[in-house]
């Protein structure tokens, strides 16, 4: 064997070993998301600071609530799959307008606060299991008979930018020429000011996520109606980075084993049919027929019509 060759040899085996250190240091199962997790040790997750029960913040400025403690059981999955005792959590705060340009941009691996999967979003991120089915309502005030768009014509109606609800409203204005003036809060307590100061008629939103807000105002609750109509049917899960679909398998088989064992029912009294951690507000929202059949039978459709 010549000195070439012998070189060409041992080029070749170092190699081989470089190649096998690098596989044995990511799995090729892993994905991106995971991949990166494993080289950086930080898992980064966006949470919401005031959207009770979902996500907010506790007495110490903690996040926590219903999805984020979904979230914190998906990470401590990935601490065990990548052996990573020591995994750094690093918790981004985020809004309706900044949630999901943070997942696609891939500043998040996990946005775990109240985002409504629909085909359209669907385009642009991915989405986990169905964690929630929520309905848009109309909040008024309580001398008010309002149970559709319709009935608000020529009027102003809040809602929230970034929203599901406030591509609704603009939507049925225009297709039904409803000369509202739509206002639009940053949050979903800025929207609901805008009723409160009456320089809105009504203020369309989730039904959960009005019942919290009227939870937090005591007495004054009184003063407010939520319509009994539903306008829309709204899906909410855990979002995603696109294009990763071993990360996606790792969050759907953690909101599955949970489905699955009965526990999200000690999960979800936790969370709505309970005394809220640091806040005593107790929403009393028993779980919807449209959630019961989801855990029954899962799915990530953003199709509204499964849910109905």
């Amino acid at each position: 064997m010549t000195g070439w060759a012998r070189a060409l040899r041992r080029l070749a085996g170092a190699a081989l070993m470089l190649m096998a250190a690098t596989a044995q240091a990511a799995p090729a199962g892993d994905g991106p998301t995971l991949s990166r997790v494993r080289d950086t040790g930080v898992l980064v997750i966006g949470y919401r600071p005031a959207s009770l029960p979902f996500s907010y913040l506790d007495a110490q400025l903690r996040p926590t609530g219903y999805t984020v403690e979904l979230c914190e059981r998906i990470v401590a999955a990935v601490r065990q799959k990548l052996q990573l005792p020591d995994l750094e959590v690093r918790r981004v705060e985020v809004a309706s307008a900044t949630r999901m340009p943070l997942v696609i941009n891939g500043t998040l691996d996990l946005e775990c606060g109240i985002t409504t999967h629909t085909a359209e979003r669907a385009r642009q991120q991915a989405f986990s299991l169905t964690i929630f089915v929520a309905e848009t309502r109309l909040m008024t005030r309580a001398a008010g008979r309002v149970q559709g768009l319709a009935d608000l014509r020529g009027q102003a109606v809040a809602s929230t930018v970034g929203t599901t609800s406030i591509q609704h409203l603009a939507k049925v204005n225009e297709q039904q020429a409803l000369g509202i003036r739509i206002l639009g809060g940053l949050d979903d307590p800025e929207g609901f000011q805008l009723l409160r100061s009456g320089r809105a008629a009504a203020f369309l939103m989730d039904d959960v996520l009005l019942r919290a807000l009227l939870a937090q105002q005591g007495p004054g609750a009184d003063d407010y109606r939520i319509s009994d109509t539903a306008l829309t049917v709204e899906p909410y899960a855990i979002g995603l980075r696109r294009g990763d679909p071993q990360f996606k398998a790792l969050v759907d088989e953690v909101l599955a084993g949970l489905y699955r064992s009965g526990e999200i029912h000690a999960i979800y009294r936790r969370w709505f049919e309970q005394p809220l951690p640091s806040q005593g507000l107790n929403l009393k929202l028993p779980m919807s027929a449209a959630f019961r059949r989801v855990i029954a039978n899962l799915t990530d459709s953003p199709d509204p019509e499964r849910y109905r």
